[in-house]
């Protein structure tokens, strides 16, 4: 679980320098400490790995999202930027965290002692709300919890793949994979059977009983519902002898692509539902960020606080160290127009925690996600104490106020986080001849797709389908548009157009 880049500033250095002098107990003795401590303040952990790492191999991990994972030019890209970044002083990794069990932490070497106590506090409340949370322990029972082990032998996998078949037929899947990595079904099951069994003896017997109870039966003797009925049955029967695929709009690309891809060898779909499997594991990551990254603010503070064991001198570096985390921008007298999660989930843990009790927060902690987390705490009081606001960018480069409504705050805020961040694309039919169709529900979106990135993530589709892919969306505007991918041979994918992985259908508001 990759945590967001945080940022260093001031003279945080030179306290961190100075608590290193007064340090007596060493990193080790002060984690076990901690450690204690923070099950006798009630949190529950499976237990943590915590591993010192050079900077090169914190940022890899920070760029890949595992230690080790299937390899692709467009991670490469990423490394080079979040390098760029990191000499520039515009990040500063402290820690990635992996929830399972164990859970596994891993923290930068040359962070100083009172950096890495913060860390391992911080990693603690990670562990407890991963421990607690109802979507996190769900997508950890289904996708498994040793993602390390599993990532790295999908790893090698891939790596035969890439022996056996060369270097462009399999980042040309990969390609298509990655590029629809964020399109899956997160309400249905990781490992969910094919569309068949849903019609087999058992649905067919259902439907039969369904048919033969007392309500129906009077139901079709009312007036104009036999010809009605006959035209359903007959309806029936057609579907009987080719049924619909999919049955119903199938929102989870990468299983339907794996599943029912025409010419798809099997190293071929292993990359499509390994790539799933690495989504369905990473979703709660996604979809708790404030939630998780504020608890585990809350109980880093909270922790260093009643630690009386800590040195005074470490203690000061550390919680200034906490100060630059949860700060609501970058330096001295901005205007943040971002929000920084660390900052607005530890402001609404602390309001919650101090209004309605740990008992009441551990409960929220248990049932929601952000959606639900911000939609019901973040207040009224709380929105004007932090000067939340909603900010409009016109074209020209200029920036303006557009709203302090709570309603549009909270909208604004969870905006990106609907869908997975993802537009809403579905399969809604493969033809007879192996030609695809897919449909972007824009309307429940509430917005278009760009339409030229669109076509290029068409294409990367098209390739591995083998078969004509039709996209019916809209773009920006609203007008609706039908992209259609090339059906002379096998498609080409385009070259990359940004130095970003093959994007999910992006969007344009």
């Amino acid at each position: 679980m990759t945590q967001p880049d945080t940022q260093l500033h001031g003279n945080a250095t030179d306290q961190a320098d100075q608590a290193d002098k007064a340090d007596t107990m060493g990193l080790d003795g002060y984690a076990a400490r901690i450690e204690a401590l923070a099950r006798e303040l009630g949190l529950a952990f499976s237990p943590v790995e915590f591993e010192l790492v050079p900077d090169s191999f914190m940022a890899e991990i920070a760029i890949y999202g595992l230690p080790v994972r299937m390899r692709h030019w467009s991670f490469g890209v990423r490394y080079i930027h979040q390098l760029v970044h990191q000499k520039m002083g515009n990040s500063h990794i402290f820690e990635v965290m992996f929830p399972g069990d164990p859970c596994h932490a891993y923290m930068a070497e040359h962070n100083s002692v009172a950096e890495n106590t913060l860390v391992t506090a911080h990693v603690l409340g990670h562990a407890d709300f991963a421990s607690r949370n109802a979507l996190f322990l769900r997508f950890g029972a289904m996708a498994g919890q040793h993602i390390l082990e599993q990532s790295a032998a999908r790893a090698r996998r891939l790596e035969t793949a890439l022996q056996q078949h060369g270097q462009e037929q399999v980042e040309a899947v990969l390609d298509a994979a990655l590029a629809l990595e964020q399109h899956v079904d997160v309400h249905a099951e990781l490992h969910r059977p094919p569309y068949a069994a849903a019609s087999g003896p058992a649905g067919v017997a259902g439907k039969q009983a369904a048919a033969d109870d007392p309500f129906t039966q009077r139901y079709r003797r009312l007036p104009g519902e036999a010809a009605a009925l006959a035209a359903r049955e007959a309806a029936r029967a057609r579907l009987a002898q080719r049924p619909l695929v999919p049955p119903q709009a199938e929102y989870d690309l990468l299983w339907f692509i794996a599943h029912h891809g025409p010419e798809l060898a099997d190293w071929e779909r292993d990359i499509f539902l390994a790539v799933r499997e690495e989504s369905f594991y990473f979703y709660p990551v996604y979809a708790c960020q404030i939630m998780n990254e504020g608890w585990a603010s809350y109980w880093h503070a909270r922790l260093l606080r009643e630690a009386d064991f800590l040195p005074p001198a470490l203690y000061l570096a550390a919680i200034k160290s906490h100060s630059d985390v949860v700060r609501p921008y970058a330096g001295e007298h901005q205007q943040a127009l971002a929000v920084n999660p660390y900052h607005l989930g530890f402001c609404m843990w602390e309001h919650i925690i101090e209004r309605e009790g740990l008992a009441r927060a551990r409960q929220i902690c248990r049932d929601d996600d952000d959606c639900s987390f911000i939609r019901n705490y973040l207040d009224g009081e709380l929105a004007d104490r932090l000067g939340l606001f909603v900010h409009e960018s016109r074209r020209d480069g200029e920036t303006r106020l557009a709203s302090r409504d709570l309603r549009a705050i909270r909208e604004a805020i969870l905006a990106p986080k609907y869908n997975y961040g993802a537009p809403c694309i579905a399969v809604t039919l493969l033809n007879d001849d192996g030609s695809l169709v897919l449909r972007h529900d824009h309307q429940c979106d509430g917005r278009g797709l760009d339409l030229e990135r669109a076509e290029q993530v068409l294409a990367y589709i098209a390739r591995v389908w083998r078969r004509p892919v039709t996209l019916h969306t809209a773009d920006f505007r609203g007008p609706p548009h039908v992209l259609h991918s090339k059906t002379d041979g096998v498609p080409e994918p385009p070259k990359p157009p940004t130095p970003t992985a093959p994007a999910a259908m992006p969007v344009q508001h």
